[in-house]
């Protein structure tokens, strides 16, 4: 396979797998993206009468084909290809001919894998929404079929308030869309497209048309200087893994609260049998493993966006290839949240809460304590001082 930076000068095999590492393993995920980019490129260069119409016909129909053949599973790329941009190119070159090496010009792996990541994010962004709002609606539902279940709400985890099976799963659900706006809110920094800006400084000497590309791709506008391009890379990822992170850490929060319901003490709960494992040794045992692995993968999300944060950190300016790695954390990131909201999603319809749950008589404390200012007029703090004394253990 050669490398489209290739001159001939030999490599050393073990520089080609450290160099390469993982990352022709995670461009998978990116060809759709790329052949996407790499079309609007084509048609850009055609307009531009930098591609002739023969040309651009044989680009646009073996990208179209190979990009077919990639959902399909008929192609992967190898560590010989080095990385996605290399693998889609060698191969639409060994099905077109010479005019496979023409699409391109006027652009960079630099631009070009950055354009592809971002039309990946901006999918990601979306799905992540989605995917919150769905444990929202499972929340909401949750709450309907237990509108009348009384729950002691606690503060230092002790009995504090009247709560309610409907103010516990408002509340999560609430949180749960407010990490769905905080996701979507990532797109602004998706909105510039990075194509054209070639290796961070442009082509000189090419009438290329990038806002053309921009628009076809579905951007706003042309990231503009070019060299802002690659001091810009790393902070959406980064951004999008902060939200991610918030979204994980509310999974978290509920599936600690559902821990705590399930056990004998509280027994609030019951979950659905085919959402819970069994023990080795412990035949009565039916663990809650889901809420405890949602809770443990918050972990997840923190680690990817530290890891995110320290790849850029201090990096001075221009292409600097660190900035390869950046691909890992983010999609473990997101794939890490997506799987734990799809799982809480299914797991929350099959919750039943117990309809004689007991609270504790002193919880309406606080409620007595209002009562005697309103009826007598009386200072607050004499009403918390008169139940406070009543209630005395």
């Amino acid at each position: 396979m050669t490398r489209l930076w290739d001159k001939g000068a030999p490599l050393d095999q073990r520089v080609l797998q450290f160099t390469a590492g993982e990352d022709y393993a995670l461009d998978e995920r990116l060809v759709q993206y790329d052949v996407q980019a790499s079309l609007a490129h084509a048609a850009m260069l055609h307009a531009q009468q930098l591609l002739s119409a023969d040309d651009y016909a044989a680009i646009k129909n073996g990208l179209t084909e190979l990009g077919a053949q990639h959902a399909r599973g008929e192609w992967c790329i190898s560590l010989a290809d080095e990385d996605g941009q290399t693998a889609l190119e060698s191969r639409l070159t060994a099905r077109i001919g010479t005019a496979g090496g023409r699409v391109h010009l006027g652009r960079s792996r630099n631009d070009q894998v950055l354009t592809a990541l971002r039309l990946y994010m901006r999918e990601a962004t979306r799905e992540l929404g989605t995917q919150a709002d769905a444990v929202a609606a499972a929340l909401d539902a949750l709450a309907a079929r237990h509108d009348a279940v009384v729950l002691p709400g606690y503060t230092h985890m002790q009995q504090a308030m009247p709560s309610s099976v409907a103010l516990w799963a408002g509340g999560f659900a609430a949180e749960l869309r407010d990490d769905a706006a905080g996701v979507t809110s990532v797109q602004r920094r998706l909105a510039s497209s990075p194509l054209g800006s070639a290796a961070g400084y442009g082509t000189p000497g090419l009438p290329i048309d990038r806002a053309a590309t921009a628009a076809a791709l579905g951007f706003d506008q042309p990231q503009q200087p070019v060299t802002a391009v690659q001091l810009s890379r790393g902070k959406a990822e980064a951004q999008l893994l902060f939200e991610c992170t918030l979204l994980a850490q509310d999974l978290g929060r509920l599936a600690a609260d559902l821990l705590l319901f399930y056990t004998q003490e509280f027994a609030f709960i019951k979950l659905p049998d085919d959402f819970t494992t069994g023990s080795s040794i412990m035949p009565q045992k039916r663990n809650p493993d889901v809420c405890e692995l949602v809770r443990g993968r918050t972990a997840t999300a923190q680690a990817a966006l530290l890891e995110a944060l320290a790849i850029y950190a201090k990096l001075p300016s221009g292409y600097q290839r660190d900035l390869q790695l950046l691909k890992a954390p983010l999609f473990r990131g997101i794939d890490s949240v997506l799987q734990s909201c799809a799982i809480m999603t299914a797991l929350l319809a099959g919750v039943q809460f117990a309809r004689d749950i007991t609270l504790d008589p002193a919880i309406h404390a606080a409620e007595e304590a209002n009562a005697l200012v309103v009826e007598e007029g009386i200072p607050f703090r004499e009403a918390y001082q008169r139940v406070g004394t009543k209630r005395k253990p």
